[in-house]
């Protein structure tokens, strides 16, 4: 074969290179050898493709799970769609929601939450007993200290009593003597707590007026409870002698008293210490303020001579006997 029949020399990079200077062959069988080479690629396709890949690999090495979309020849015109990574917030939600709950997990959710709501009412409570004293004046303060440490003297008092009860019974001649009178005291006590006996000594009346007849059982009751705890040892109630047992009882616009119907005004004859019994009823928030609320007129007077001659039926107890028979 002549030197012109020779196939011409291509570069790796398909292109075809002639000598500078030189005639590119026409003869016809130069033509149907190019034919039958492969086709050139464009030099800028050829340069684009390693480009392209050079820098879509640190992206990938970058952004793991990013992907990434191309042509067969190269990028295509699509842009690259990346998935944004999980945050720690969306991470965190995913495993509280949907809720995944045991049966003990939801008991014990039911009784913290029983407990919590048990201690809330506690402290509304605690607020609100609180939040009278907090609001009240000074000299009402004043008069509160003043009726507890009456009732503390009124303790030692009695504390005192007894024991030199005690050191009498110890040091009579004639214990026996002693024991009878000190027996007879107890009984004239006794019979006035129980109503058995009249009785008679300084203390205070109290006359509730209700024109509207709003005055209800258990306010008349709450006034007979704070008398008692002022040291109240006698309190008649209209023509009721209130004892121990005494129950109050709404009846229309009156009042029953252990079954005994009374009717406004209600008047009280209390024997005890005036000093004590009237300061308890005017303490902020007392039984005072809560009938004039009630738009009922309270008036108190002390005396020093109150004479309480309701009696009660003395009842011999059906099984109850005395230890000492």
């Amino acid at each position: 074969m002549s030197n012109q029949d020779e196939l011409p020399q291509t570069p790796r990079d398909g292109l075809s290179r002639e000598p500078a200077g030189s005639e590119p062959h026409r003869d016809h069988s130069g033509n149907r050898l190019r034919k039958e080479l492969p086709e050139e690629i464009p030099a800028a396709a050829s340069g684009a493709a390693p480009e392209a890949t050079a820098e879509a690999a640190p992206e990938a090495a970058a952004a793991p799970g990013a992907e990434q979309t191309s042509g067969p020849g190269g990028p295509s015109g699509d842009e690259e769609r990346t998935e944004p990574a999980l945050t720690g917030r969306r991470r965190l939600a995913d495993g509280l929601w949907p809720p995944r709950v045991s049966r003990a997990q939801l008991i014990v959710a039911v009784l913290l939450f029983g407990l919590g709501f048990g201690l809330a009412v506690q402290v509304a409570s605690n607020s609100d007993s609180d939040s009278a004293l907090r609001g009240a004046r000074q000299e009402d303060l004043v008069r509160i200290l003043d009726e507890l440490d009456g009732r503390t003297q009124r303790l030692e008092d009695e504390k005192q009593g007894l024991e030199k009860q005690r050191q009498e019974l110890q040091n009579s001649s004639d214990q026996a003597a002693e024991a009878r009178r000190q027996t007879a005291e107890k009984e004239r006590q006794l019979g006035i707590l129980a109503g058995t006996v009249a009785a008679q000594g300084p203390g205070i009346t109290i006359t509730i007026e209700d024109a509207k007849g709003t005055v209800q059982a258990d306010m008349l009751l709450d006034a007979i409870q704070e008398l008692r705890a002022a040291g109240a040892e006698a309190i008649q109630v209209n023509d009721v002698r209130v004892v121990a047992g005494t129950y109050l009882t709404d009846s229309g616009k009156s009042v029953d008293v252990d079954g005994n119907k009374i009717n406004a005004p209600y008047r009280f004859k209390v024997i005890g210490k005036p000093q004590d019994l009237e300061p308890a009823l005017n303490i902020p928030g007392g039984v005072v303020q809560t009938l004039e609320k009630e738009q009922a007129t309270v008036t108190v007077e002390q005396s020093g001579k109150i004479v309480v001659d309701a009696l009660r039926a003395a009842k011999r107890p059906d099984y109850a006997r005395s230890s000492s028979q």
